[in-house]
């Protein structure tokens, strides 16, 4: 370890562990519900700006519209996921996304209206919005509370100690620090993971993709790592998006209403009857297959009018499509976009992947809470969605932490002190967390310690090239059109735990090089619990997805959750499955 690393020594009430939607909303909900409760928020990049809303948005994508109610939203949730939800996980977050859109306006976020004062309908559960500022405005929120953020601080590991989570740990990349900061209560509200297979962009475009590049699923390996159960990975989202600048086909489809055609200029999407968001990935990847590709969004009906209205809805959201256009020198009625599907994330937000919670959005973990896209099991989120579910977690924590008899009243508060403080200052009760912290510093900086040479030592784009091309190749990648089959399961399995013994080569040349160096690391692991969930699934649930071609049918005994837990110790990975109800059904044989 670099002898030149300052330790800091934090304690705060609630942690909150990535400050996206999810954390800020938890963070707002601490502040406003207990204003005496320290809260501290840990961010990987700058809240300003940090998180899937770095960019902005153009739309609320789920809003209930008049005529929409929270069992609707449930029914349409449920017909996306193909039957595989919990009810109540889906209705407890549906009751709260119109409440959390009001609180977006009067925060300062403007949203279009008719001439009667109505928010402008997009779809059934949408409405249109000017989004470019949204995740300032709700920073803004988290600043006038006064609530600290630990800003470009990457956190790395949870504090454990009698097998409750009692904090987290972490490093800065602008400064040679290294946290620990101890909580009565942490909800992690990270992001899902990109760059796990091969962008749909290579070369210098290689981080043009739609999930942000800097989402690596770090909440997910940290809870791995802690033995947390996991949902639902295999449901891998994979978004239909339009080529090369892969921007958001939904802001034509919907906000301009336009048709998707294919090659031969046929509405093909009419002979597909019912079909999910998987569906229409699944339409397009037919009709390429049958030569009448490629698929386009016929933009060429637009009025000049329409076309201004697209390009105003764009820079809300992805001004490259903007900046493409204009680099063809082409109107957005000049020319079709032709679609293409994604690179597979991982996402709760949109399709399931996350931590096992239970209604009030705790993990398995006593201590631990999930909300957002880290979450698992309740797809269709969005902003609001993962807004409400940090105002779940948030309220959850508050309560568990007034029934937890050990931590009542500041008097009898344990643990760090609540200023920075050195190692020698820690307190005799704090004596179980030193050699973990011991621990945790060797692990996470010793990349930095390692010497580069021609026999020894990988970058961390070496690594994670070789991640991608392992998945793509094996793991149902773009090339083969997102299909999966056992063989080559049980081959990328193998290969992926060859790949994590090269993780003791890995070198760093300076902090962020570091950061690079645990993102792979914690992809590799996540990819490995990925596989085995694609390996265990025995049917094609949601084909574009996950399709099997040695199991093409869907079966009403996969009716469950497929989830597992990871023993670090033992590097083995155990699936079990659950009802839909969520009682546990077996250990995982298959």
């Amino acid at each position: 370890m670099p002898s030149d690393i300052d330790i800091v020594y934090l304690e705060t009430d609630i942690l909150i562990v990535g400050g996206g939607a999810a954390g800020c909303m938890a963070a707002i909900t601490v502040k406003d519900m207990a204003p005496g409760c320290q809260v501290l928020i840990m961010e990987k990049a700058q809240l300003e700006r940090s998180g899937c809303l770095a960019a902005g948005i153009n739309a609320i994508n789920a809003y209930l519209n008049p005529g929409e109610t929270p069992e609707s939203f449930l029914d349409y949730v449920k017909k996306e996921a193909h039957g595989i939800i919990q009810d109540e996980l889906v209705l407890s977050m549906a009751k709260e996304l119109n409440e959390m859109t009001r609180l977006l306006e009067h925060w300062g976020l403007p949203i279009y209206k008719d001439k009667d004062g109505n928010y402008l309908a997009r779809g059934k559960r949408s409405i249109r919005i000017k989004g470019e500022r949204i995740k300032p405005i709700i920073a803004a929120q988290v600043k006038k509370r006064g609530i600290p953020v630990l800003n470009r601080v990457v956190a790395t590991n949870y504090l454990i100690q009698d097998g409750r989570v009692m904090g987290a740990m972490g490093f800065s990349v602008r400064e040679k620090k290294f946290y620990a900061i101890r909580a009565k209560a942490t909800i992690c509200a990270t992001a899902g993971a990109a760059g796990i297979y091969g962008p749909n962009n290579p070369g210098w475009g290689r981080h043009r993709t739609w999930y942000p590049p800097f989402n690596t699923g770090s909440g997910l390996a940290m809870g791995l790592r802690a033995g947390a159960e996991m949902t639902s990975f295999e449901m891998r989202f994979i978004a239909l998006r339009v080529k090369d600048t892969l921007a958001p086909t939904g802001t034509v489809a919907q906000g301009v209403k336009v048709s998707h055609v294919n090659g031969l200029g046929e509405k093909y999407l009419e002979q597909y009857r019912g079909l999910t968001t998987a569906g229409r990935l699944k339409a397009g990847l037919i009709e390429e297959e049958a030569g009448r590709g490629p698929c386009f969004l016929d933009t060429t009906q637009l009025t000049s009018e329409e076309g201004n209205r697209l390009k105003e809805a764009y820079l809300h959201m992805c001004p490259s499509m903007v900046l493409s256009w204009a680099n063809q020198g082409i109107e957005p009625n000049e020319a079709p976009l032709e679609l293409t599907g994604s690179e597979p994330y991982l996402v709760g937000g949109h399709a399931m992947a996350g931590y096992w919670i239970d209604e009030q959005r705790r993990t398995t973990l006593p201590g631990l809470y999930a909300a957002g896209e880290v979450a698992g099991g309740v797809p269709k989120k969005y902003v609001t969605g993962s807004m409400a579910e940090g105002r779940i977690a948030a309220l959850t924590a508050l309560a568990d932490l007034k029934n937890l008899s050990d931590w009542v009243g500041r008097e009898q508060s344990r643990g760090f002190a609540s200023k920075e403080t050195n190692r020698a200052l820690v307190t005799e009760e704090n004596r179980n967390f030193p050699g973990m912290v011991d621990n945790e510093l060797k692990r996470i900086f010793q990349p930095l310690n390692r010497k580069f040479s021609k026999r020894q030592g990988i970058g961390p784009e070496e690594l994670e090239e070789a991640l991608q091309k392992v998945m793509d190749e094996y793991a149902g990648g773009i090339k083969d059109n997102y299909k999966l089959a056992e063989a080559k399961l049980k081959v990328v399995a193998m290969r992926l735990v060859e790949l994590e013994k090269l993780e003791e080569q890995l070198v760093a040349k300076d902090l962020h090089e570091l950061m690079a160096c645990h993102e792979v690391a914690e992809r590799i692991l996540i990819a490995r619990i990925l596989v085995e969930h694609l390996r265990y699934r025995k049917e094609s649930r949601w084909p574009g997805y996950q399709e099997r071609l040695d199991y093409p049918d869907t079966s009403a005994r996969w009716e469950l959750f497929v989830n597992s837990v990871y023993s670090e110790g033992a590097n083995k990975i155990q699936i079990v499955t659950r009802s839909l109800k969520g009682e546990l059904l077996d250990g995982g044989t298959n």
